[in-house]
């Protein structure tokens, strides 16, 4: 078997499924599964929120005084990585005392700003990348800008990237027609000298291609040795009628092949790579799409999906987007009223957050079932989690066979009232708190005998199994 189609099959760990069964069907069609040893450890910052440059100058936003969103970052972990950047990036300023504006194509931070922002990075206890202007800006600007951000976000700086997609620089225009990795590389090392001349040591990322895979690659040998981080996005495809619940859940035929050549090049370094901006679909997602309990669901399943291909970590992006409205994808919802709240994309981070962590172990599922998902991790006290994904419209009886010698498994759900609800979505039978904060209020304890058991999933639902 060769390793896509090994990692496209990856599982539970030890679990014997049961393919999607309707009322009719009392023997439902056995699925075997097989345990290996560990695939790979699973980074403790791998989850991240994504930013457009012109979110840090929205006052009070990302701020240690904004509890509510402070919060619902704490919520989705302990670690992770904070990525400003986004289109505004190239086309935004930093002045000291300039007056903040957040705009498309005018964005200006400040200190206060800046200042702001880590008081944000402090109490949330996240890091920060931050892509400096390439688009419209000199390397004296960029220097300028890499002082003040460094000197805020001191030992939560990740790195910085230079320019924002651009491989997309000749279609914005910061460019002329033809403009090719060869030309980027020259602009990347001129800005890195003039930084490094200044700020000696600083880390930097990148290339942050929109889709030019290849530029990852060549961007391992040409600068491997000097970044922290090979960086990439993704979206499903720019939004549009065809941007349906069905599209979203579907298989994504450019996904795998992307993976393996990320995979590939992070090897060829020895340099993680960061899939640092992500979401549904661009262009500020698609309403009834983006913003459903099925964006929950394929988040979870691209986690996992990202982390068994060895990725070091996501970036969702949320909030106001290049357009300057905010998205429909947004995991956290912003009524520019200052007030915040988790959306359905949102629980989805959360149960990855829950479930992904550890070692994720290497499983072989057959036949392959494109609608159920299973993932498995074991934690450092050896703790076995199963998470279980059912993207169909049918419910399934899963019969697992865990090897494990627990007599019970906990089990909290994922679950909405329809695949399209856009309220209402729970994880372990509770929402986020108007404060931003979640605990689960509804558990099931299941039987685990010599280590078996089944577990009922209803259509579009998921579920996370704790080995006691």
């Amino acid at each position: 078997m060769n390793r896509r189609d090994f990692i496209a099959r990856s599982a539970l760990a030890g679990v014997a499924l049961a393919a999607p069964t309707t009322f009719a069907d009392t023997s439902p069609a056995q699925v075997s599964v097989r345990i290996g040893p560990p695939l790979f450890t699973i980074a403790s910052d791998f989850p991240g929120l994504g930013y457009e440059i012109s979110s840090v100058a929205r006052s009070g936003l990302l701020g240690l005084a904004n509890s509510t969103y402070v919060e619902l970052v704490r919520t989705l972990g302990r670690e992770g990585v904070v990525r400003v950047g986004g289109n505004t990036a190239d086309y935004a300023r930093y002045m000291a005392t300039a007056k903040p504006v957040s705009s498309p194509y005018g964005t200006m931070v400040n200190d206060r700003a800046l200042k702001e922002l880590g008081g944000f990075l402090e109490a949330t206890g996240w890091k920060l990348i931050w892509a400096l202007n390439l688009g419209s800006a000199t390397e004296e600007d960029a220097v300028a800008e890499a002082k003040a951000v460094s000197a805020v976000a001191q030992n939560r700086l990740l790195a910085f990237e230079i320019g924002n997609e651009p491989d997309l620089f000749s279609h914005e225009k910061h460019r002329p027609p033809g403009y090719g990795y060869e030309q980027w590389l020259a602009d990347y090392r001129r800005y890195k000298t003039a930084l490094r001349a200044q700020l000696p040591g600083i880390p930097f990322a990148g290339p942050d291609v929109a889709g030019k895979t290849e530029w990852v690659s060549r961007f391992a040998v040409d600068e491997g040795k000097d970044i922290v981080l090979l960086t990439h996005h993704y979206y499903r495809e720019g939004q549009n009628p065809g941007s349906t619940i069905a599209k979203l859940l579907g298989v994504d035929p450019k996904l795998q092949p992307q993976l393996d050549q990320l995979h590939a090049a992070s090897q060829r370094c020895g340099v993680p790579y960061r899939i640092c901006e992500v979401n549904s679909f661009s262009g500020g997602g698609r309403p009834g799409v983006s913003d459903t309990m099925a964006s929950a669901l394929w988040v979870l399943d691209y986690m996992f999906t990202l982390a068994t291909n060895n990725c070091g970590g996501v970036n969702i992006e949320t909030g106001v987007n290049q357009l300057g409205f905010i998205s429909s994808y947004s995991p956290i919802g912003d009524d520019e009223q200052g007030h915040y709240s988790a959306k359905p994309e949102y629980y989805g981070v959360l149960a990855f957050s829950v479930a992904g962590r550890g070692e994720l172990l290497q499983t072989e599922v057959g036949p392959t079932l494109t609608e159920i998902k299973a993932y498995a991790t074991r934690s450092k006290d050896s703790a076995l989690t199963i998470t279980l994904i059912n993207k169909g419209a049918t419910g399934a009886i899963l019969r697992l066979d865990t090897k494990s010698s627990s007599r019970q498994a906990s089990v909290i759900r994922l679950e909405g009232p329809a695949v399209d609800a856009r309220t209402e979505v729970t994880l372990g039978g509770a929402e986020i708190t108007a404060a931003g904060a979640w605990k689960a209020s509804k558990q099931e304890v299941l039987p685990v005998s010599s280590g078996q058991l089944s577990i009922p999933l209803a259509a579009t639902s998921a579920a996370i199994l704790n080995f006691l």
